[in-house]
């Protein structure tokens, strides 16, 4: 241990360089945060490091889009990045990228061992291929059903929903996310990891103590089914390190990325003579290392990156702590239903602090997903850091302005009641430090109903009013702004810009975790400024419309019967009797699935209220099918069936549409219901 305590270094995920980061690329930013300035308030020296994850066919082609070059979009991105986490008052060290010069020789050292070791094997292999395209397919750019579970529109690596992992072949009815075609097989050679070589290696590691419980359980099920050669390679085209000897072949960049973390400290300590670049990553290392990612990550980072790491002997994490997903309003992140929030739309509206408390009230050590509910949200903010917090520090600090030119009294008047907070900062510490963030919150603001009800009772506005009491009234307001100090101690992790001002406040230095076992007394305090302001619905409601702007216009009965863009030429025209002919009905869309085979088509199944029709509509553009399900539209039911290859057809939608991929369905509550006649 060093002079300056323990020595830590913490990782959060690399974000991939392809676009902005959202509100779930901040859950275990803040929380990784909260942590490094907990450790480092305890005395530890603890540094942060981060970096864009900027290799892959995603970053290839999201350049292209743009008219950038790919080091020119991940740079201008990395820069994005970094002013977002600014923005939360995230204090990132170093937020770096994974293309770069540091990173390159970091993985062509570690392959080299692995290669010397044995572990490393070549072999040629069927892989995914866009007809289309004319490009081997990665595994991001793959979608089709879960092998496992079953959950569609899954990606070709790892299953969101049930966590598995398997190779995009083995997706049930894959499709191209680029061109929406039917991946084909091609045979390509390809670098191997052998991880098996590692199985007994990673039992004893994911055994003893460096995971949570549910994720050691989770681990065991890819024991039982058996270790997988994991492919570290890509083909070319694609944006990352060529593997040695190779012209086309390109590493994986998650061999890369994790490799990142190493690379991005690297270029810290080039930096930072302070910092011991070999003590930190040495096999036999004294430092710890954590690691903070999503559960959709964790076979990642708890088996490979061990295996890799060990392999190259290189030290293997201290511990990987591993959060669920972010839902908004109870339902999953969604640009299509309205929930995806990017950081930068909160930021204009919202304050950062105030996401930071929240998070931290509803995070717990377990892998449960955390549910942004904004009227739950706006209640927390309000009712304890605006009602409960910062109430104790106005409500004392005008009494210590007005009657006593700012000064504090010299004498503690209820020690008893000052040690009971200062030693709930050992159990607060211990919660924070396990990760029990939501657990910490309940105890801090337990304690500030604590301070408040003292306040309540002594009563100073009353007090004041004897001008024979006036040393008592300076007496309770010392004491309300002691508690207030020792509580804002305990939320400065979670609440840094609040504490520099607090600080600025009660004219103090930076606050420490010891600093609460001291009462501030005989001292000089400044007026006191609003610290927090309430949340105003308004504030809510805007930033919501604001999400609404990437999303589709929402149809109006003007536009229902818009042409598409294309202007065909009418038709022949038909008489009013054959018109009449036509059964038109409102239908609910009941189920809807992808069509192995078809480039366009989507199976419905639609609820016409007498019976469910079969109807295969060329939508697939337009519409992923759990967006369609509830949705209604406008059918032709008496269309005679239709035989198709995929089975049959039995009527036709109609739908509106103002050209491109845009196409306007209805909701239940828009006033329709299945077998409605629109005639």
């Amino acid at each position: 241990m060093s002079a300056k305590g323990r020595q830590i270094l913490v990782t959060t995920a690399l974000p991939y360089a392809s676009g902005p980061l959202h509100l779930g690329h901040l859950v275990e930013n803040i929380q990784a945060d909260i942590w490094v300035r907990l450790q480092r308030m305890l005395g530890n020296e603890c540094t942060f490091i981060c970096g864009s994850d900027s290799h892959g066919t995603p970053i290839m082609i999201q350049a292209e889009k743009m008219g950038l070059s790919p080091e020119i979009m991940v740079e201008q991105i990395r820069q994005e990045h970094m002013a977002d986490f600014q923005g939360f008052h995230i204090g990132i060290d170093n937020y770096y990228t994974t293309h770069s010069p540091e990173n390159l020789a970091l993985v062509l050292d570690v392959y080299q061992k692995h290669v010397a070791a044995g572990n490393i094997t070549k072999r040629t292999i069927k892989q995914a291929y866009d007809p289309e395209k004319k490009m081997f397919l990665p595994d991001r750019l793959i979608k089709g059903e879960c092998p496992k579970c079953g959950t569609k529109d899954q990606y070709g690596d790892n299953c969101e929903s049930c966590g598995a992992t398997y190779s995009p072949t083995d997706l049930k009815n894959p499709y191209s996310t680029l061109s929406g075609a039917k991946p084909i097989e091609k045979e390509s050679e390809h670098y191997f990891f052998k991880l098996k070589n590692f199985e007994d290696t990673l039992r004893k590691w994911t055994r003893n103590g460096h995971l949570q419980e549910q994720v050691t359980h989770k681990l065991d099920e890819w024991f039982t089914a058996g270790l997988q050669e994991w492919d570290i390679s890509r083909d070319a085209p694609y944006f990352g390190f060529n593997v040695p000897g190779e012209k086309d072949k390109y590493f994986y960049c998650w061999l890369d990325a994790p490799i990142g973390y190493i690379a991005s400290f690297k270029n810290l300590c080039e930096r930072r003579p302070d910092l011991d670049f070999d003590a930190y990553w040495n096999a036999d290392s004294k430092t710890e290392l954590y690691h903070f990612i999503g559960k959709d990550i964790m076979y990642f980072h708890a088996l490979f990156w061990p295996a890799v790491l060990s392999g190259a002997q290189l030290r293997t994490p201290t511990a990987v702590f591993v959060h669920g997903f972010l839902t908004i309003d109870g339902q999953k992140m969604s640009k299509s239903r309205g929930t995806y929030i990017k950081a930068r739309t909160y930021l204009e509206y919202l304050p950062p602090e105030d996401l930071r408390y929240y998070f931290a009230a509803k995070l717990s050590s377990r892998l449960e997903d955390l549910d942004l509910s904004f009227d739950d949200f706006t209640s927390r903010v309000n009712s304890d850091l605006v009602g409960k917090f910062v109430n104790i520090a106005s409500r004392c600090a005008s009494f210590i302005s007005q009657y006593f030119d700012g000064k504090l009294s010299a004498t503690c008047v209820e020690p008893k009641l000052y040690q009971e907070f200062a030693d709930a900062g050992t159990e607060i510490a211990i919660k924070l430090e396990g990760l029990e963030l939501s657990h910490a919150v309940r105890l801090i603001m337990a304690l500030a109903d604590k301070a408040n009800q003292y306040i309540d009772e002594k009563k100073p506005w009353a007090v004041v009013k004897d001008a024979d009491r006036q040393q008592e009234v300076q007496d309770i307001c010392t004491m309300g702004i002691n508690l207030f100090r020792v509580l804002a101690i305990y939320l400065k992790p979670i609440l840094p810009q609040t504490a520099l001002d607090v600080e600025d406040f009660l004219n103090i230095p930076p606050m420490q975790w010891q600093d609460r076992m001291t009462p501030l007394l005989n001292h000089t305090i400044k007026t006191y400024k609003p610290l927090i302001k309430r949340i105003d619905k308004k504030e809510i409601d805007a930033m919501k419309d604001a999400m609404q702007k990437d999303l589709p216009p929402v149809p109006t009965t003007e536009t229902t019967v818009t042409a598409a863009s294309a202007n065909p030429p009418i038709k022949e025209t038909i008489s009013i009797d054959e018109f009449a002919k036509i059964d038109l009905r409102i239908a609910k869309i009941v189920k809807a699935e992808h069509v192995e085979g078809a480039e366009k088509l989507l199976r419905l199944e639609l609820d016409i209220g007498t019976e469910v029709r079969q109807v295969f509509a060329g939508i697939k553009s337009a519409y992923e099918p759990e967006q369609l399900m509830g949705k209604l539209t406008l059918m032709v039911a008496n269309l005679a069936p239709r035989k198709m290859r995929f089975g049959e057809s039995q009527g036709m939608v109609l739908v509106a549409s103002a050209g491109g991929n845009d196409i306007w369905l209805l909701s239940p509550e828009e006033g329709a219901w299945p077998g409605m006649c629109v005639k």
